[in-house]
């Protein structure tokens, strides 16, 4: 599969069954801390993609966050790892429904 890119609002990303709380709020406070609202040279999120164009994070949970807590609206880069649209993800969470 050659390598895709897409550019999406991290709010609508589904989290995986092992982050389902979120971004670790420790590592959270430390990219903020590091890299505050900057997205510039961030690597992108990678996703597998699965039934209905959903996107599930593979890796970047809490850079995902940290976007969407700090720059709503503004999207990041992703790079689709794989596809699975056998599988119906539309019950797992968001990086949205994780945020105050």
């Amino acid at each position: 599969m050659p390598r895709e890119f897409l550019h999406v609002d991290p709010r609508t990303l589904h989290l995986p069954t092992s982050r389902w709380n979120g971004a670790d709020p420790y590592k959270l406070a430390r990219q903020k801390a590091l890299h505050g609202d900057s997205i510039d040279g961030m690597p992108p999120i990678l996703v597998t993609r699965y039934k209905d164009g959903r996107l599930v994070i593979n890796d970047g949970v809490t850079r995902a966050a940290r976007a969407a807590e700090l720059l709503p609206g503004v999207p990041v880069t992703v790079e689709v790892e794989a596809e699975r649209l056998d599988q119906d993800v539309s019950q797992y969470p968001t990086v949205g429904d994780t945020l105050p």
